[in-house]
């Protein structure tokens, strides 16, 4: 199993070292432009292998030729969010990105699984989707697993109850329009709708989607990188051990939920074909309509890269 983890920032080496770790690959391929950091940050994770005793080798490039015969992708490249900026400023520069990291990687390994991290992370997936020219169940964004570890962690810090006891689904696009889902999120089997009133589900609800920028006010000059990197890996894990697991990620729609031709966070499951199958869960007709109003916010972003 080779993968190739683009972008050696915080949340591209953050990656590739838990991807590392985890040995869910022998080769390991961490690509950046800027000359050095790849290189540099790929040693350093490397050298850390005989202490965690995983039997990985891990290499930087700023090329893509080392990344040649990928199994997976996974795209983390694009500038970072800072206080005050939207996700819909970050588009048009990372879409750029992440179109050329897509053609350049896709060129060399046909056959790879695309996993995009970047943001606005529907609209990157989209991006890339077309400029690979891949099947949809090839290119997967990581959206909905984030939200939903956040929404699981609230919930864990407002019962004072275990973490791996919380099950939670938060669906629809990544940032304002997302659509977290009470009905469907428990504690060991137990609906949150019975262990909390609709006020304190709608504070934890409101944290979840200011979850990303709750953390960059608070770090001033960057965003987070290590709940987004687990989340990713645990989309990878699924891929390489092929596990099969239901996750909420952002895919490309063809009908399903009534939606067609745009990317939005959706139950999925997860195994060595990347997208074994969307599942369509019964909605009520507030969060069926929640969920096409943040598909449109998409198909609009979508819309305006060609503007």
């Amino acid at each position: 199993m080779k993968i190739t983890v683009i972008g050696a920032g915080n949340v591209g080496a953050t990656t590739a070292q838990r991807i590392v770790e985890k040995q869910l690959a022998s080769n390991v391929v961490l690509v950046d432009v800027v000359e050095g950091t790849p290189q540099g940050k790929a040693l350093d994770i490397f050298e850390a292998t005989p202490m965690e005793r995983a039997d990985v080798h891990v290499v930087g490039t700023n090329s893509y030729e080392a990344t040649a015969g990928s199994d997976i992708i996974v795209i983390t490249a694009g500038i970072a969010r800072k206080p005050g900026m939207s996700r819909d400023d970050l588009m048009h520069t990372n879409s750029g990105i992440v179109r050329s990291c897509a053609l350049a990687s896709a060129a060399v390994s046909p056959n790879a699984i695309i996993v995009i991290v970047s943001n606005p992370l529907d609209v990157m997936v989209y991006v890339a989707l077309k400029a690979s020219g891949f099947d949809r169940r090839r290119v997967v964004g990581m959206a909905g697993v984030l939200d939903s570890a956040r929404f699981r962690s609230f919930i864990a810090l407002e019962l004072n109850v275990s973490v791996e006891d919380i099950n939670a689904f938060v669906l629809g696009g990544h940032g304002d329009s997302m659509v977290p889902l009470p009905r469907y999120s428990t504690v060991a089997g137990i609906p949150i709708t019975e262990l909390m009133n609709a006020e304190t589900i709608e504070r934890l609800v409101k944290r979840t989607r200011d979850g990303g920028i709750e953390i960059v006010n608070y770090l001033k000059t960057g965003s987070a990188f290590f709940a987004p990197s687990s989340s990713a890996v645990a989309m990878v894990e699924s891929i390489v051990r092929n596990k099969k697991r239901i996750l909420p990620c952002a895919a490309y729609l063809q009908g399903e939920y009534g939606i067609t031709d745009t990317v939005v966070g959706v139950p999925v499951k997860l195994g060595r074909g990347g997208i074994e199958e969307i599942i369509q869960i019964q909605l009520t007709s507030g969060e069926r309509k929640a969920l096409e109003n943040s598909a449109n916010d998409v198909k609009q972003s979508i819309a305006k890269l060609s503007q």
